[in-house]
């Protein structure tokens, strides 16, 4: 029983490691901004052909 809890205790530490190196990574190389700039025309042709309201 113990070496259940154990083997389970183990994987949740590796997942949660493994999570925060990944945020690390993405976090010391700026990969979020790095993907909004790759994405943002993209946004910028969808949001340029939304009608708006023009009332002032």
């Amino acid at each position: 029983m113990i070496q259940i809890i154990l083997y389970v205790i183990a994987i949740a530490a590796a997942v949660i490691v493994g999570l925060f190196i990944l945020t690390f990574l993405v976090y010391f190389f700026n990969l979020d901004m790095k993907l909004m700039a790759k994405l943002a025309p993209l946004f910028e042709k969808h949001y340029d052909k939304v009608k708006r309201d023009k009332h002032l």
